[in-house]
């Protein structure tokens, strides 16, 4: 299962109880990841979620092609290494950021190659995009970059975490 059902009711609010189950669906997930959607519908003009993240989980670095894409991550719990990269796959940037801290928050603008690796156990994401979702045309992957579930997922990993200390 790659994402819990979409929320319900006109308010939703965190509580210790999502961040358990959603930390224990990360934690049973083969992806080592699970997202709760806190938007109502998939078709809702913002996108809200939360991620809920292990160590060992593979985004392949993507951008978002529309326009109106800017992104919004939010550490709530634990750590993140966020890159940036050129079109060609060099590393742009590389930041920390984790809950609790001024470094936090990541804000992206559309077309821009991102990824992250996840630094702590348990560690949960806020997002927001804005929609409607639609899977054909919210993001297009590095080709640079190894697809999900590739054998050599982990050496490029190890790699990107081996150059960028943290």
């Amino acid at each position: 299962m790659n994402a819990f059902e979409n929320v319900s009711g006109d308010q939703f609010v965190l509580t210790s109880e999502v961040l358990e189950t959603g930390i224990m669906g990360s934690r049973e997930s083969t992806r080592k990841r699970i997202i709760l959607p806190i938007h109502r519908s998939q078709d809702a003009r913002v996108q809200r979620m939360l991620n809920f993240l292990q160590p060992g989980t593979y985004i392949r670095p993507h951008m978002h092609p529309l326009g109106h894409a800017t992104e919004s991550l939010v550490v709530l719990k634990g750590k993140i290494r966020f890159f940036r990269f050129t079109q060609k796959g060099e590393v742009i940037s590389s930041n920390i950021l984790q809950a609790g801290s001024a470094h936090s928050v990541a804000d992206i603008e559309p077309r821009v190659w991102h990824t992250f690796t996840v630094l702590e156990p348990d560690s949960v994401l806020f997002e927001c995009k804005q929609g409607p979702y639609d899977a054909e045309t919210d993001k297009v992957y590095a080709g640079w970059a190894p697809e999900e579930g590739a054998g050599e997922v982990n050496e490029w990993l190890e790699k990107l975490q081996d150059h960028y200390h943290g």
